[in-house]
């Protein structure tokens, strides 16, 4: 088997991960909390961040997994889509230690890491699916339907014309007062309300798109009127309103991925991206297999933030094939 270390600095988090073949060794991950006091991540803080936790965050994935650099057959690294100056960190790191190892670099689509984290190996933790099937990739900045016919081959079904499913319950949560990030938030809030108590606008949108912007607006809408009436309305029922937002967003999304199974006749069906570790939508997905005859396929919760424990297992697949890049690679912001 191989070694690979990657390394992933797309946006807030810096993470290093050590694996051998597709058996994750270790994943590192450093948080950043400085965001919090600005509702939203500023690309400035969040680079010099990752440029003061990458040494210690790769050291600390090297003596997890119990191994030396020098045993390293390659460093996969994420180059887009994501934060310029945060990808530009990884990026140079990863080069500077493949130059001096003298082992190649695997450059990583960010989103197709988190579709490929499926296929990630623990000792406690294995369930792949097998080609073709479907991913709903939901996260801060992408809500997309994806074909999966091989690691390498990805057919977009449908995505979002505007807004993405993440950006819309932070925008909600940001409404409501409840901070930054405000997925984690909701999602916990709402285990204690009413779906069912306000009646949010869903979009209608021919095909397998998705249109986040009008529920948002509609919800901002309601929220504001309300507030005119009342003042303590968002505190006298921020459960119904955390729950009637996240089923409105969540029936959307279920609404196109049943869609698109039909369409298809595609029965294996998966989720990945910041969103797949909302409770609501990962119990949708696992009523799916006796509602639709689905296998469905939910992530650890540990796989669905940004990790570098994706990075590595999509950087696999192109190590085994090959695919290797030189040092003239640079980050991309968008995909």
């Amino acid at each position: 088997m191989s070694y690979i270390l990657a390394i992933e600095s797309s946006c807030d988090d810096t993470s290093a991960a050590v694996l051998n073949g597709d058996l994750l060794l270790s994943n590192m991950i450093a948080s950043q909390k400085v965001h919090e006091m600005y509702g939203g991540v500023v690309p400035e803080l969040a680079s010099r961040a990752h440029m003061q936790n990458i040494v210690p965050v790769v050291d600390a994935a090297l003596k997890t997994a119990g191994i030396g650099k020098e045993k390293l057959d390659a460093i996969a690294f994420t180059r887009g889509p994501g934060l310029l100056g945060s990808l530009l960190v990884g990026v140079s790191f990863a080069k500077a230690l493949s130059l001096s190892l003298h082992i190649p670099l695997v450059e990583v689509n960010h989103l197709e890491a988190h579709v490929l984290s499926h296929f990630l190996r623990t000792p406690q933790y294995h369930h792949a699916p097998s080609f073709p099937f479907l991913c709903l990739l939901v996260s801060g900045g992408h809500t997309q339907i994806l074909k999966v016919e091989s690691p390498s081959k990805f057919t977009t079904l449908g995505g979002t014309i505007d807004d993405a499913a993440g950006e819309c319950i932070d925008k909600a949560a940001k409404i409501m007062g409840l901070g930054y990030p405000g997925g984690p938030v909701i999602d916990r809030m709402a285990k204690e309300g009413n779906p069912k108590a306000f009646k949010i606008a869903r979009p209608r949108i021919p095909g397998l798109d998705f249109s986040f912007s009008g529920l948002k607006t509609s919800f901002l809408y309601m929220v504001r009127d309300h507030l005119k009436e009342n003042p303590d309305f968002i505190q006298q029922n921020v459960n119904d309103l955390c729950a009637s937002v996240q089923a409105a967003v969540v029936d959307s999304l279920m609404e196109k991925l049943v869609m698109a199974s039909r369409q298809t006749g595609i029965r294996q069906v998966a989720i990945g991206g910041g969103v797949s570790a909302n409770s609501l939508l990962r119990s949708r997905m696992e009523e799916g297999q006796e509602k639709y005859g689905w296998e469905a396929f939910v992530p650890p919760f540990s796989f669905t933030t940004d990790n570098a424990a994706m990075v590595g297992m999509a950087g696999y697949f192109k190590f085994k094939e090959g695919c290797f890049c030189d040092l003239s690679a640079v980050p991309y912001a968008r995909a």
